[in-house]
Protein backbone atom coordinates (compact mmCIF):
# COMPACT_ATOMS: atom_id res chain seq x y z
CA UNK A 1 0.00 0.00 0.00
CA UNK A 2 1.60 3.75 -1.33
CA UNK A 3 1.05 6.45 1.23
CA UNK A 4 1.06 10.30 -0.75
CA UNK A 5 3.50 12.47 0.49
CA UNK A 6 1.99 16.10 0.83
CA UNK A 7 3.21 19.87 0.82
CA UNK A 8 2.44 20.33 4.35
CA UNK A 9 1.24 23.87 5.84
CA UNK A 10 3.62 26.49 5.34
CA UNK A 11 2.48 29.55 7.47
CA UNK A 12 -0.01 32.03 7.04
CA UNK A 13 -0.30 33.73 3.90
CA UNK A 14 2.22 31.19 2.06
CA UNK A 15 0.40 29.23 -0.10
CA UNK A 16 3.43 27.51 -2.47
CA UNK A 17 7.22 27.01 -2.64
CA UNK A 18 10.16 25.57 -4.93
CA UNK A 19 11.42 21.72 -4.64
CA UNK A 20 14.13 22.62 -3.59
CA UNK A 21 16.03 19.23 -3.62
CA UNK A 22 15.11 15.60 -3.13
CA UNK A 23 16.92 14.20 -0.13
CA UNK A 24 15.65 10.42 -0.88
CA UNK A 25 15.70 9.08 -4.05
CA UNK A 26 13.05 6.05 -5.66
CA UNK A 27 14.03 2.35 -3.95
CA UNK A 28 15.70 4.25 -1.21
CA UNK A 29 14.57 3.00 2.14
CA UNK A 30 12.86 5.60 4.43
CA UNK A 31 12.28 5.77 8.18
CA UNK A 32 8.90 7.67 9.92
CA UNK A 33 9.87 11.62 10.32
CA UNK A 34 13.02 11.35 7.89
CA UNK A 35 13.39 13.80 5.72
CA UNK A 36 12.59 13.24 1.84
CA UNK A 37 12.63 16.71 0.19
CA UNK A 38 13.77 20.39 0.77
CA UNK A 39 11.06 23.01 0.27
CA UNK A 40 11.78 26.74 -0.64
CA UNK A 41 9.79 29.03 0.63
CA UNK A 42 9.69 32.80 0.62
CA UNK A 43 11.27 32.93 3.95
CA UNK A 44 13.03 29.17 4.71
CA UNK A 45 13.90 26.44 3.48
CA UNK A 46 11.34 23.73 4.94
CA UNK A 47 12.30 19.64 5.09
CA UNK A 48 9.23 17.35 4.30
CA UNK A 49 9.51 14.53 6.44
CA UNK A 50 8.17 11.05 5.81
CA UNK A 51 5.29 10.15 7.26
CA UNK A 52 5.48 6.26 7.45
CA UNK A 53 8.76 3.39 7.34
CA UNK A 54 9.03 2.36 3.99
CA UNK A 55 10.71 2.41 0.75
CA UNK A 56 10.65 5.61 -1.59
CA UNK A 57 8.33 5.55 -4.47
CA UNK A 58 8.01 7.81 -7.20
CA UNK A 59 8.26 11.55 -7.47
CA UNK A 60 5.31 13.49 -8.65
CA UNK A 61 7.41 16.78 -9.21
CA UNK A 62 10.73 17.59 -10.58
CA UNK A 63 13.54 19.77 -8.77
CA UNK A 64 12.37 23.48 -9.58
CA UNK A 65 9.46 22.85 -9.57
CA UNK A 66 6.36 24.65 -7.99
CA UNK A 67 4.43 23.01 -5.90
CA UNK A 68 1.03 24.35 -3.91
CA UNK A 69 0.05 23.42 -0.09
CA UNK A 70 -1.56 20.04 -0.30
CA UNK A 71 -0.21 18.91 -3.28
CA UNK A 72 1.57 15.41 -3.66
CA UNK A 73 5.18 15.27 -3.83
CA UNK A 74 5.71 11.59 -4.00
CA UNK A 75 4.44 7.96 -2.46
CA UNK A 76 5.80 5.82 -0.01
CA UNK A 77 5.52 2.12 -0.11
CA UNK A 78 4.82 0.88 3.34
CA UNK A 79 3.89 -2.05 2.57
CA UNK A 80 6.82 -3.76 2.51
CA UNK A 81 7.22 -4.00 6.37
CA UNK A 82 11.17 -4.69 7.87
CA UNK A 83 11.95 -6.39 5.23
CA UNK A 84 11.79 -4.35 2.05
CA UNK A 85 14.55 -1.45 3.52
CA UNK A 86 17.21 -4.00 3.81
CA UNK A 87 17.57 -4.59 0.35
CA UNK A 88 17.06 -0.69 -1.04
CA UNK A 89 19.64 0.18 1.80
CA UNK A 90 22.06 -1.82 0.88
CA UNK A 91 21.91 -1.76 -2.89
CA UNK A 92 22.39 2.55 -2.44
CA UNK A 93 25.16 1.69 0.03
CA UNK A 94 26.82 0.37 -2.71
CA UNK A 95 26.54 2.64 -5.24
CA UNK A 96 28.68 5.66 -4.28
CA UNK A 97 31.54 3.96 -4.64
CA UNK A 98 33.30 7.07 -7.01
CA UNK A 99 31.71 9.92 -6.53
CA UNK A 100 32.53 11.62 -3.69
CA UNK A 101 28.96 11.51 -1.91
CA UNK A 102 29.91 8.51 0.02
CA UNK A 103 27.32 7.42 2.75
CA UNK A 104 24.36 8.79 1.38
CA UNK A 105 22.77 5.80 0.59
CA UNK A 106 23.24 4.74 4.12
CA UNK A 107 20.27 3.84 6.52
CA UNK A 108 19.36 2.97 9.11
CA UNK A 109 18.87 -0.93 8.76
CA UNK A 110 22.81 -1.22 6.93
CA UNK A 111 25.67 -2.71 8.41
CA UNK A 112 27.98 -0.88 6.85
CA UNK A 113 31.24 -0.40 9.58
CA UNK A 114 31.60 2.76 7.97
CA UNK A 115 28.78 4.88 8.16
CA UNK A 116 28.98 8.09 9.93
CA UNK A 117 27.84 8.83 13.52
CA UNK A 118 24.38 9.90 13.91
CA UNK A 119 25.17 13.00 14.16
CA UNK A 120 26.39 13.21 10.48
CA UNK A 121 23.93 11.20 9.14
CA UNK A 122 22.32 12.34 5.81
CA UNK A 123 18.95 12.95 7.66
CA UNK A 124 20.81 15.49 10.20
CA UNK A 125 22.24 17.79 6.98
CA UNK A 126 20.71 21.01 6.00
CA UNK A 127 20.13 21.01 2.29
CA UNK A 128 22.32 23.61 1.68
CA UNK A 129 25.51 20.99 3.64
CA UNK A 130 24.06 18.75 1.33
CA UNK A 131 24.80 21.22 -1.73
CA UNK A 132 28.25 21.99 -0.43
CA UNK A 133 29.38 18.32 -0.11
CA UNK A 134 28.17 16.93 -3.72
CA UNK A 135 29.88 19.64 -4.74
CA UNK A 136 32.70 19.60 -3.03
CA UNK A 137 33.32 16.11 -3.45
CA UNK A 138 33.85 15.96 0.75
CA UNK A 139 32.84 12.67 2.63
CA UNK A 140 30.89 14.14 5.51
CA UNK A 141 31.81 11.34 7.52
CA UNK A 142 35.24 12.75 8.06
CA UNK A 143 33.73 16.54 8.84
CA UNK A 144 34.11 17.71 11.91
CA UNK A 145 30.89 19.72 12.74
CA UNK A 146 31.16 22.74 14.86
CA UNK A 147 27.29 23.53 14.28
CA UNK A 148 24.88 23.28 17.14
CA UNK A 149 24.69 19.38 18.85
CA UNK A 150 28.14 18.89 16.11
CA UNK A 151 25.90 19.32 13.37
CA UNK A 152 27.99 19.76 10.11
CA UNK A 153 27.50 23.54 8.31
CA UNK A 154 28.73 24.45 5.39
CA UNK A 155 31.37 26.25 6.41
CA UNK A 156 32.72 23.42 7.56
CA UNK A 157 32.33 21.86 4.42
CA UNK A 158 34.24 24.28 2.15
CA UNK A 159 36.91 24.53 5.26
CA UNK A 160 37.12 20.46 4.56
CA UNK A 161 37.56 21.09 1.01
CA UNK A 162 40.20 23.63 1.22
CA UNK A 163 42.21 21.43 3.58
CA UNK A 164 41.98 18.02 1.36
CA UNK A 165 45.60 17.37 0.49
CA UNK A 166 46.31 16.94 -2.85
CA UNK A 167 43.09 15.14 -3.95
CA UNK A 168 42.12 17.18 -6.76
CA UNK A 169 44.82 16.27 -9.13
CA UNK A 170 43.84 12.47 -9.54
CA UNK A 171 40.42 13.41 -11.66
CA UNK A 172 42.25 16.11 -13.31
CA UNK A 173 43.22 13.39 -15.81
CA UNK A 174 39.27 12.29 -16.69
CA UNK A 175 36.38 14.57 -16.40
CA UNK A 176 38.58 17.99 -15.54
CA UNK A 177 40.95 17.62 -18.37
CA UNK A 178 39.04 20.46 -20.52
CA UNK A 179 38.88 22.97 -17.61
CA UNK A 180 42.45 22.68 -17.38
CA UNK A 181 43.69 22.79 -21.15
CA UNK A 182 40.93 25.72 -21.09
CA UNK A 183 42.68 27.52 -18.14
CA UNK A 184 43.21 31.04 -20.02
CA UNK A 185 39.48 30.61 -21.04
CA UNK A 186 36.40 32.61 -19.67
CA UNK A 187 33.71 30.76 -17.70
CA UNK A 188 30.24 31.50 -17.42
CA UNK A 189 27.92 29.52 -14.88
CA UNK A 190 24.02 30.29 -14.74
CA UNK A 191 22.55 29.21 -11.37
CA UNK A 192 18.92 29.43 -10.64
CA UNK A 193 17.83 32.30 -8.04
CA UNK A 194 16.89 30.39 -5.32
CA UNK A 195 12.91 31.19 -4.13
CA UNK A 196 14.13 33.01 -0.81
CA UNK A 197 17.02 35.11 -2.98
CA UNK A 198 14.18 36.19 -5.51
CA UNK A 199 11.88 36.96 -2.77
CA UNK A 200 14.41 39.35 -1.33
CA UNK A 201 14.75 40.78 -4.77
CA UNK A 202 11.31 41.62 -5.36
CA UNK A 203 10.59 43.01 -1.72
CA UNK A 204 13.64 45.43 -1.71
CA UNK A 205 12.91 46.78 -5.14
CA UNK A 206 9.24 47.29 -4.52
CA UNK A 207 10.43 49.25 -0.99
CA UNK A 208 12.53 51.53 -3.59
CA UNK A 209 9.27 51.84 -6.04
CA UNK A 210 6.55 52.62 -3.06
CA UNK A 211 8.22 54.10 0.06
CA UNK A 212 9.85 58.01 -0.52
CA UNK A 213 13.01 56.46 1.20
CA UNK A 214 15.66 58.88 2.52
CA UNK A 215 18.66 57.98 4.42
CA UNK A 216 19.95 60.08 7.35
CA UNK A 217 23.84 59.71 9.24
CA UNK A 218 25.23 60.21 12.60
CA UNK A 219 27.83 58.85 14.30
CA UNK A 220 28.71 57.39 18.06
CA UNK A 221 31.73 57.03 19.99
CA UNK A 222 31.54 53.95 21.08
CA UNK A 223 34.24 54.42 23.95
CA UNK A 224 31.86 53.83 26.80
CA UNK A 225 30.28 50.57 25.26
CA UNK A 226 33.81 49.01 24.37
CA UNK A 227 34.76 49.79 28.24
CA UNK A 228 31.69 48.56 29.80
CA UNK A 229 31.94 45.22 27.89
CA UNK A 230 35.80 44.67 28.39
CA UNK A 231 34.40 45.23 32.44
CA UNK A 232 31.61 43.12 32.12
CA UNK A 233 32.22 40.56 29.36
CA UNK A 234 33.23 37.43 31.75
CA UNK A 235 30.67 37.92 34.92
CA UNK A 236 27.90 38.46 32.23
CA UNK A 237 29.14 35.18 30.28
CA UNK A 238 29.10 33.09 33.61
CA UNK A 239 25.94 34.25 34.84
CA UNK A 240 23.71 34.43 31.70
CA UNK A 241 25.78 31.79 29.29
CA UNK A 242 25.79 33.91 26.56
CA UNK A 243 28.36 36.49 25.49
CA UNK A 244 28.01 40.56 25.73
CA UNK A 245 28.39 41.98 22.51
CA UNK A 246 27.08 45.34 21.17
CA UNK A 247 23.56 44.44 19.51
CA UNK A 248 21.91 43.69 22.70
CA UNK A 249 22.90 48.24 23.87
CA UNK A 250 21.56 49.04 20.49
CA UNK A 251 18.44 46.90 20.29
CA UNK A 252 17.97 48.63 24.01
CA UNK A 253 18.87 51.66 23.24
CA UNK A 254 16.55 51.63 19.64
CA UNK A 255 13.33 50.64 22.08
CA UNK A 256 13.53 53.43 24.04
CA UNK A 257 14.32 56.07 21.31
CA UNK A 258 11.25 54.38 19.09
CA UNK A 259 8.82 54.56 22.33
CA UNK A 260 9.84 58.81 22.18
CA UNK A 261 9.53 58.61 18.35
CA UNK A 262 6.71 56.64 17.76
CA UNK A 263 6.59 57.53 13.85
CA UNK A 264 9.44 55.51 13.14
CA UNK A 265 7.94 52.64 14.65
CA UNK A 266 4.79 52.44 13.08
CA UNK A 267 3.85 51.65 9.28
CA UNK A 268 1.40 52.99 6.65
CA UNK A 269 -1.71 50.96 6.00
CA UNK A 270 -3.72 52.30 2.89
CA UNK A 271 -4.63 55.85 4.07
CA UNK A 272 -4.19 55.27 7.63
CA UNK A 273 -1.10 55.08 9.97
CA UNK A 274 -0.52 52.22 12.42
CA UNK A 275 0.92 52.54 15.64
CA UNK A 276 2.82 50.43 17.50
CA UNK A 277 3.23 50.18 21.46
CA UNK A 278 5.18 47.60 21.30
CA UNK A 279 8.74 47.41 19.69
CA UNK A 280 9.32 43.76 17.57
CA UNK A 281 12.78 44.32 16.16
CA UNK A 282 14.14 42.63 13.19
CA UNK A 283 17.46 41.77 13.41
CA UNK A 284 19.26 40.48 9.72
CA UNK A 285 21.57 37.63 10.18
CA UNK A 286 23.00 35.64 7.48
CA UNK A 287 22.43 32.24 6.66
CA UNK A 288 23.75 29.65 3.77
CA UNK A 289 20.45 30.41 1.78
CA UNK A 290 20.99 34.95 2.19
CA UNK A 291 19.85 37.08 4.50
CA UNK A 292 16.87 36.41 6.94
CA UNK A 293 15.37 38.58 9.39
CA UNK A 294 14.09 36.79 12.87
CA UNK A 295 11.79 39.25 14.85
CA UNK A 296 12.86 40.10 18.68
CA UNK A 297 9.22 39.68 19.83
CA UNK A 298 8.37 42.68 22.80
CA UNK A 299 12.29 43.53 22.68
CA UNK A 300 11.26 46.77 24.84
CA UNK A 301 10.21 44.22 27.57
CA UNK A 302 13.79 42.22 27.46
CA UNK A 303 16.95 43.20 29.56
CA UNK A 304 20.48 43.50 27.13
CA UNK A 305 20.73 39.89 28.62
CA UNK A 306 17.33 38.22 27.24
CA UNK A 307 17.95 40.20 23.87
CA UNK A 308 21.58 38.79 23.32
CA UNK A 309 20.40 35.26 24.22
CA UNK A 310 17.64 35.34 21.65
CA UNK A 311 19.83 36.96 18.88
CA UNK A 312 22.34 34.17 19.96
CA UNK A 313 19.96 31.82 19.04
CA UNK A 314 18.94 33.24 16.03
CA UNK A 315 22.30 33.60 14.56
CA UNK A 316 23.00 29.86 15.20
CA UNK A 317 19.48 28.38 13.78
CA UNK A 318 20.12 30.69 10.95
CA UNK A 319 23.37 28.82 10.13
CA UNK A 320 21.93 25.53 10.39
CA UNK A 321 18.56 26.38 8.68
CA UNK A 322 16.33 25.74 11.50
CA UNK A 323 14.65 28.81 11.64
CA UNK A 324 10.98 28.59 11.76
CA UNK A 325 9.02 30.81 9.53
CA UNK A 326 6.79 32.52 12.96
CA UNK A 327 9.95 33.82 13.39
CA UNK A 328 10.64 35.87 10.52
CA UNK A 329 6.69 37.49 10.26
CA UNK A 330 6.50 41.00 11.47
CA UNK A 331 8.76 43.03 13.02
CA UNK A 332 8.16 46.84 13.45
CA UNK A 333 11.72 48.10 13.16
CA UNK A 334 14.75 46.80 11.46
CA UNK A 335 18.74 46.81 12.69
CA UNK A 336 21.17 45.40 10.36
CA UNK A 337 24.90 45.00 10.96
CA UNK A 338 27.35 45.36 8.34
CA UNK A 339 30.09 46.19 10.66
CA UNK A 340 30.54 42.44 11.10
CA UNK A 341 31.81 42.34 7.37
CA UNK A 342 33.37 45.39 7.37
CA UNK A 343 31.21 48.17 6.03
CA UNK A 344 32.38 51.35 6.82
CA UNK A 345 28.63 53.29 5.56
CA UNK A 346 25.89 52.21 3.54
CA UNK A 347 22.18 52.95 3.24
CA UNK A 348 20.17 50.23 4.05
CA UNK A 349 16.60 49.08 2.15
CA UNK A 350 13.26 49.79 4.27
CA UNK A 351 12.05 45.94 5.12
CA UNK A 352 8.38 46.63 4.51
CA UNK A 353 5.52 47.17 5.84
CA UNK A 354 8.36 49.13 7.99
CA UNK A 355 8.88 52.45 8.02
CA UNK A 356 12.38 52.56 9.31
CA UNK A 357 16.00 50.60 8.98
CA UNK A 358 18.65 51.51 11.12
CA UNK A 359 22.01 50.41 9.50
CA UNK A 360 24.98 49.63 12.06
CA UNK A 361 28.85 49.74 10.50
CA UNK A 362 32.40 48.86 11.24
CA UNK A 363 34.11 50.78 14.91
CA UNK A 364 36.80 52.72 13.08
CA UNK A 365 39.31 54.96 15.02
CA UNK A 366 39.33 58.53 13.80
CA UNK A 367 40.41 61.78 15.55
CA UNK A 368 37.61 63.72 16.82
CA UNK A 369 37.39 66.80 19.08
CA UNK A 370 36.29 66.75 22.59
CA UNK A 371 36.30 69.85 24.53
CA UNK A 372 38.59 71.86 22.32
CA UNK A 373 41.10 68.76 22.17
CA UNK A 374 42.35 66.20 19.11
CA UNK A 375 41.30 62.76 20.38
CA UNK A 376 40.88 59.61 18.78
CA UNK A 377 38.29 57.73 19.39
CA UNK A 378 36.31 54.24 18.44
CA UNK A 379 33.80 55.60 16.04
CA UNK A 380 30.82 54.18 14.10
CA UNK A 381 28.50 55.77 11.59
CA UNK A 382 24.84 55.24 11.95
CA UNK A 383 22.35 54.84 9.10
CA UNK A 384 18.94 55.11 9.43
CA UNK A 385 16.94 54.91 6.14
CA UNK A 386 13.36 56.35 6.51
CA UNK A 387 9.97 56.33 4.62
CA UNK A 388 9.53 60.15 4.07
CA UNK A 389 5.93 60.05 3.41
CA UNK A 390 5.68 59.01 7.29
CA UNK A 391 8.77 60.10 9.28
CA UNK A 392 9.99 63.88 8.82
CA UNK A 393 13.52 65.13 8.73
CA UNK A 394 13.29 66.50 12.33
CA UNK A 395 11.89 62.94 13.50
CA UNK A 396 14.50 61.14 11.86
CA UNK A 397 17.59 63.15 13.28
CA UNK A 398 15.71 62.97 16.89
CA UNK A 399 15.80 59.28 16.44
CA UNK A 400 19.32 58.99 15.85
CA UNK A 401 20.41 61.70 18.60
CA UNK A 402 18.36 59.86 21.23
CA UNK A 403 20.51 56.47 20.29
CA UNK A 404 23.64 58.10 19.85
CA UNK A 405 23.07 59.77 23.34
CA UNK A 406 22.40 56.12 24.98
CA UNK A 407 25.09 54.41 23.28
CA UNK A 408 27.56 57.38 24.89
CA UNK A 409 26.25 57.58 28.16
CA UNK A 410 24.87 53.93 28.55
CA UNK A 411 23.53 55.12 32.52
CA UNK A 412 20.40 56.00 30.57
CA UNK A 413 19.52 52.27 29.30
CA UNK A 414 19.92 51.72 33.51
CA UNK A 415 17.58 54.64 34.15
CA UNK A 416 15.33 54.65 31.13
CA UNK A 417 16.35 58.23 30.49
Amino acid sequence: MATEVTVPVLGESITEATLGEWLKQPGEAVAVDEPIASLETDKVSVEVPSPVAGVMGQHAVAVGDTVQVGAMLATIDAAGGAAAPAPAAAASAAAPSGDGGAGYGDQPGTSASDSPAAGDSPAALSPSVRRAVLEHGVDPSTVKGTGRDGRITKEDVTAAASSKPAAAPAPAATAPAPVAAAAGGRKEERVRMTRLRQTIAKRLKEAQNTAAMLTTFNDVDMSAVIAARAKYKDLFEKKHGVRLGFMGFFVKAATMALKDIPSVNASIDGDDIVYHDYADISVAVSSPGGLVVPVIRDAQALTVAGIEKTIGDFGKRAKDGTLKMDEMKGGTFTISNGGVFGSLMSTPIINPPQSAVLGLHRIEERPVVVNGQIVIRPMMYLALSYDHRLIDGREAVTFLVALKNAIEDPTRILIDL
